[in-house]
């Protein structure tokens, strides 16, 4: 019998936390209240922010577009000029559970390696898509700066 592990590195809280913290400061500079998910390289919840005010409908949303963006390593928004001209495609993955083909997604990444992703969503497409970035960055940040490593 053979026997095969792999390893994947994946978020650790602390950076997620991180992310977290930085995309909700750009939530706040633009006056909109958000809902933030990051989920790990599985697509499960790894943290989550609700700011008040922020609406409910969001929640789901702001974790599908997190789901949505680790699971195909792409920001959301890219989904939209992947299907628009392939009729089967535009009309028949849009009905997929949890898959999002708008702004406010995006994978999280250590080089190459997918490491989670992060869901925005509570304003339009455009700002969810700004305060994702936002997280992106924070992350990036703090990996040049050496000072986190996935666990």
């Amino acid at each position: 019998m053979i026997v095969a592990t792999t390893s994947r590195p994946t978020i650790t809280l602390e950076a997620a936390t991180l992310v977290l913290d930085g995309a909700e400061k750009a939530a706040r500079a633009q006056g909109v209240p958000m809902v933030i998910a990051i989920v790990d390289p599985s697509g499960v919840l790894k943290a989550f922010r609700r700011m008040d005010g922020a609406a409910l409908l969001s929640v789901d949303i702001a974790a599908d577009k997190a789901y949505t963006a680790v699971s195909f390593g792409m920001p959301t928004h890219a989904w939209h000029d992947f299907i628009k001209d392939d009729p089967p495609l535009l009309h028949g993955i849009v009905k997929t559970p949890r898959l999002i083909v708008f702004g406010g997604g995006y994978p999280l990444k250590l080089g190459e390696a997918v490491i989670g992703g992060i869901g925005v969503s509570g304003g339009h497409y455009r700002q969810d898509m700004v305060v994702a970035e936002a997280g992106v960055q924070a992350l990036e940040a703090v990996l040049r700066a050496g000072d986190a490593a996935p666990g």
